[in-house]
């Protein structure tokens, strides 16, 4: 779910009291912080991703996943490299968790951006790229990598668009990247942007916020009336919660 473009400046200034993690990834009162190391091996990848979503599990509404997705090193066109079919399923389970996740997901982006760290910026929620940013598509010997980054750019772009970059594997730089909506933002000042992000998307995430996530995943692929009683229960959900009831229970029933 991506309803803004640019986010309005930020209320107070930068979190304090992070906490640095053995993985690599830093969490505040808001905010759980993963930071991408695309030359690691797929199954600490995996790892590093799952930790992320345990972290983001156990806390209350209104976190933030913040997926930081630096310059990957050479070579990270080759993706995945030497792995087998297991590794490969675990670590499309470990992404398609993150996307599920009630927490909103930031994702800020520069340099090459491929392999890993295409996947979860394509299952992130709100998209910042440096101005260098140049998405890669993931290519072995010519041919792109038919993982589920193929899937999310078909649903996300379209049929004819996400078929020009499958087949033929050209690199996308930040303003063609803003222009197809694969990003929401560029800006010299990523800090400033993934800081202010955080405050805004913090204050409206939370499990209804997965809720309508899912019927917009959803909403390419179910006919009208298949999606009606998913749609149906969420508007209920949504009146009830505005009557001040909890979800669940009817505006004039105690929770």
């Amino acid at each position: 779910m991506r309803t803004h473009d640019t986010p309005p400046p930020a209320e107070g200034g930068p979190a304090d009291g992070t906490a640095k993690h053995a993985n690599g990834g830093t969490s505040d009162g808001l905010c759980v912080t993963l930071q991408l190391d695309a030359g690691r091996p797929l199954p600490e990848l995996t790892a590093a991703v799952n930790d992320a979503c345990v972290r983001a599990e156990e806390r209350a509404d209104r976190s933030v996943v913040l997926l930081r997705l630096p310059d990957a090193p050479a070579g990270a066109r080759s993706w995945p490299g030497p792995v087998d079919i297991q590794q490969i399923n675990r670590w499309e389970r470990a992404v398609r968790r993150l996307e599920r996740l009630p927490a909103m997901g930031i994702a800020v982006a520069s340099g090459a951006c491929g392999g890993p760290a295409l996947d979860l910026l394509l299952v992130s929620d709100y998209r910042i790229g440096a101005p260098d940013l140049r998405l890669l598509a993931p290519v072995n010997d010519g041919h792109f990598w038919p993982g589920m980054a193929v899937y999310r750019i078909s649903r996300q772009l379209g049929a004819a668009r996400a078929r020009q970059i499958v087949l033929w594997g050209d690199d996308i730089d930040a303003g063609r990247a803003r222009e197809l909506g694969l990003i929401d933002q560029i800006t010299d000042d990523t800090e400033e942007a993934a800081h202010t992000a955080t405050v805004l998307m913090g204050r409206i995430s939370d499990r209804e916020l997965a809720v309508r996530r899912q019927l917009l995943l959803e909403a390419q692929s179910l006919e009208f009336d298949d999606a009606l009683g998913a749609h149906l229960a969420a508007c209920d959900r949504e009146l009830r919660r505005l009557a001040g009831a909890e979800p669940g229970h009817a505006a004039g029933e105690s929770a």
